[in-house]
């Protein structure tokens, strides 16, 4: 078993497309998708280390 991790954008039509390997043409595949919506980072600093807070 393989797997590809892949980051996209869908569309209003809902619609996933996936480029698979030329490799694989010509198989029958399983496939299990498993999605996960992108939480955008917010716009503060990221965390300080100790030595930049003054510690």
């Amino acid at each position: 078993m393989e797997s590809i991790k892949i980051r996209t954008y869908i569309g209003d039509d809902g619609i996933l497309q996936i480029q698979l390997p030329p490799e694989i043409t010509n198989q029958e595949l399983d496939v299990v998708i498993v999605f996960q919506p992108v939480i955008q980072k917010s716009t503060q600093s990221p965390n300080k280390t100790p030595e930049e807070l003054g510690y």
